[in-house]
Formats: C-alpha cells, sequence, structure tokens
C-alpha cells in the first residue's frame, strides 16, 4: 500500500481567498486520505487556518504585500526540506513558488504566470473561460489535469469551526445584549468600488433596529470610521471594527442572523460559517467571486458596465452601487429571516 502524500499549498494573501482555498483542502483530504496538509501562508490567516479540519500545519511566511524578502523565505525553505512530497503553488507569482523550490520538494504544481519555468515542475495553462473562478482555479490544481481542464467538477463548500464558549464570552464582554443580530461589514481592502454608500447602511440599520434587530459592525481597524458613521445616533447597534480578532470575528458572524456585506473577506467568513448572506456587488462579479454556500441572496445591478473590476469607479459615478436602494435589500433580510422579533417596549 503506497505512503500517504505529504502535500503543502502555498496559500493565497486575502482573507476571502484564504477561506476559498478550504475548497482545495477538502479536495486534496478526499482524494488522499491519511495525507498530511500544510500550508504556508501569511501570519494573519491562522486563526482562519486553525478553523479547518483539514490543515495540519500552517507555516507563516512573514512577508508583506509586495515585499520580496528572500532571506525569509529561504528561512521558511529550510525548514521545510524533505517534509513534503508535493507542493501546490496558489498565487501566480514567481514569488510565491520559492518556497518549495528552495525547499526542494520534489513535486512543485501551479499555473504559468510570471516567467515560473524553473521553479515549477509542473505548469499548467490557465483556460479562464473553464476555470471561470477563484475557487475552481485553486480546486483544479488538486485534481489531475486531464480530470480538471474543462471545469466540469465538484466544488466543496468551506467550512469554518465555530466556538460556542467564544459566542458566550464575547456576547457577555462586548455588552451584545439578546437580540438577533444582523451583521454589517461595509468594509473591502481592494477598494471603493465594492463598498455600499455608508448612508444607505445606516439607514437599513435603523429599520432593522426598529423592527427588533440588534445590528453589529465588522471589519478590521481601518473600518471603524465606517462603523461610526453606520451605528451614529441608533441604540443597539454595535460598531466592532477593530475591537475583535480575526477568530473572534468567525465566531461572532455565525452567532448572526444574517450578514449585508459588500464583496469582500468578511463575507466569505460569513458563508463559510452558514450565516446568512446578503451580498451586494459593485465593480466586481458575483459569478467570479460568489459567497460559497446555499443561503445567500445576491444584489448586483449588472449595469452596462460593471462588472469593471477597478478600485475606483473609471467613470466616476458608481451607479452600480449608489443605485443598488436601501428598500430591496431591507425586504430581502426579512424574507430571509429565521426569527422575526417582537418589538421591545419603548
Amino acid at each position: 500500500m503506497a505512503e500517504a502524500p505529504r502535500l503543502l499549498v502555498v496559500g493565497p494573501s486575502w482573507v476571502g481567498d484564504m477561506v476559498m482555498a478550504q475548497s482545495l483542502f477538502i479536495t486534496l483530504k478526499r482524494r488522499h486520505p491519511g495525507a498530511t496538509l500544510g500550508v504556508v501562508a501569511p501570519p494573519w490567516s491562522e486563526p482562519i487556518l486553525a478553523r479547518m479540519a483539514e490543515v495540519d500545519e500552517v507555516h507563516p511566511l512573514a512577508v508583506g504585500h509586495g515585499e520580496f524578502g528572500l532571506g525569509i523565505r529561504r528561512a521558511v525553505a529550510q525548514r521545510l526540506k524533505g517534509r513534503f512530497d508535493r507542493a501546490i503553488v496558489l498565487p501566480r507569482s514567481w514569488k510565491a513558488a520559492l518556497v518549495p523550490f528552495l525547499a526542494r520538494i520534489p513535486e512543485r504544481a501551479g499555473f504559468l504566470g510570471e516567467q515560473r519555468y524553473g521553479l515549477l515542475t509542473e505548469r499548467r495553462p490557465l483556460d479562464k473561460k473553464a476555470l471561470d473562478q477563484t475557487v475552481k482555479r485553486f480546486v483544479a490544481l488538486g485534481l489531475p489535469e486531464n480530470e480538471a481542464a474543462d471545469g466540469a467538477f465538484d466544488i466543496p463548500l468551506p467550512r469554518l469551526a465555530v466556538s460556542g464558549d467564544s459566542q458566550d464570552s464575547l456576547r457577555e464582554r462586548l455588552g451584545l445584549g439578546g437580540r438577533p443580530a444582523i451583521g454589517m461589514m461595509p468594509g473591502a481592502e481592494y477598494g471603493p468600488a465594492k463598498q455600499w454608500p455608508l448612508e444607505y447602511f445606516h439607514a437599513l440599520a435603523a429599520r432593522l433596529i426598529e423592527d427588533g434587530f440588534a445590528v453589529r459592525i465588522l471589519g478590521g481597524p481601518r473600518d471603524h470610521p465606517a462603523g461610526e458613521a453606520i451605528v451614529a445616533g441608533l441604540a443597539h447597534a454595535h460598531n466592532l471594527c477593530g475591537e475583535t480578532s480575526l477568530a473572534e470575528a468567525v465566531d461572532l458572524l455565525a452567532d448572526c442572523e444574517q450578514v449585508v456585506t459588500n464583496d469582500s473577506g468578511l463575507m466569505h467568513v460569513a458563508a463559510a460559517v452558514g450565516t446568512r448572506v446578503q451580498a451586494i456587488y459593485g465593480s466586481s462579479s458575483p459569478a467570479y467571486t460568489p459567497p460559497l454556500t446555499g443561503n445567500a441572496h445576491i444584489h448586483y445591478l449588472g449595469l452596462y458596465c460593471s462588472p469593471c473590476f477597478k478600485r475606483v469607479c473609471p467613470l466616476g459615478h458608481t451607479n452600480c452601487l449608489n443605485h443598488l436602494y436601501v428598500d430591496p435589500v431591507y425586504r430581502a433580510v426579512r424574507d430571509g429571516a429565521e426569527r422575526i422579533p417582537a418589538l421591545e417596549p419603548q
């Protein structure tokens, strides 16, 4: 009987992409029972990877966006030498393939990109029509090339583990009360062309609070001012941006009835913990990076200029979001609510 392989994945650098990479991890474990799976990833991603049952080892690569960091890559590669049989490199950059190459991992697979001919032993062409979603591209690299070429393969949905004990302590520590919660994620690291107007978030929050819900704004420290704008003047609205760790955000999102969110990393986290997602798309496309769940409602106008995939609207109007008004999103939240709370006494 052949020994179970030792597999290494060089992971992506964004929260949403790392969540989507779990579909690959699940595929690898199903294809190779008993395999050891390690992931080379940015240190920030460790709390996310810790919630994935398929990941056996995490090897942090503390290199910033755009940083070459040859010395750091060499050090990580040195620790990996002799420990893995095959590496899968998800990013298409030249530097992403360096660690498996320097670690002398015998098989190193990835898509063609940035002249990586000497770094990869298996260089696959990328058919963007057949592999028309990010998650498909990830999963394809875990399959034999002849099975993956047409894009007609199963994609297992990500599923992050949740801590009930953490949820209880967070509700108490943050004073979140007992109302059923709607999460809101106003941030999008990519840029303003993916961000629904803050005044729309505020108006939606006010209506939902009047209906008996609580609202939780989640995001990083840079999203804190946006959170303040949304909760301004509202009772039962909590700006948690920058107040929680990434692991705590996982548990808080799982504790929400629904979330209303831009196309962002936390959108993918919410989908992966099973919370109903109201996903708002502007410059990006729900066909390319959809929330990987059967429990989502997509809000997308599909204007003639969409999707442009730009950080800032090239036409200067951002009508793909400005014309996506509050009413249809509010109705979708109410239609999808498992519990319609009774109004509290005034």
